[in-house]
């Protein structure tokens, strides 16, 4: 199956620092993206009911960008980025994620981040 990289594009109505928090610190991580996660100087455990997945941290940049490789992935060079920016009118903080997944699941994935930052928004009190 071909791999594809896909790109998601979230505007939120919380600041870059507060997402940044919500990207990078268990407690956070935990009310929205994972069941538990243990962190390890830049290796996190992602554990969602029965499974784990393990990823390392390769760039962190306060408040503008977390980009994991994960560890023992199948497919080589694939990673999951966050983006953090702030639309220039609107002042309102973009969330550009990247991913990938095989081809035929673009949709599926496309789905599967709706429904995490509808959790995310709810975590931070944000969702409207």
């Amino acid at each position: 199956m071909e791999r594809a990289k896909v790109t998601f594009e979230f505007l939120l109505r919380a600041s870059p620092t507060i997402l940044y928090q919500f990207l990078t610190t268990p407690s956070c991580l935990i009310r929205w993206f994972c069941d538990n996660v243990d962190i390890n100087v830049n290796t996190y455990i992602f554990m969602w009911e029965d499974t784990s997945q393990s990823a390392e941290l390769v760039d962190d940049i306060e408040e503008e960008l977390l980009r994991f490789r994960w560890i023992d992935g199948d497919y080589e060079g694939e990673y999951l980025e966050f983006h953090i920016s702030t639309a220039p009118v609107t002042d309102e903080t973009i969330l550009e994620i990247t991913d990938f997944c095989d081809t035929d699941e673009v949709e599926d994935q496309k789905q599967l981040w709706d429904t995490q930052i509808q959790r995310l928004l709810k975590a931070m009190g944000a969702a409207g």
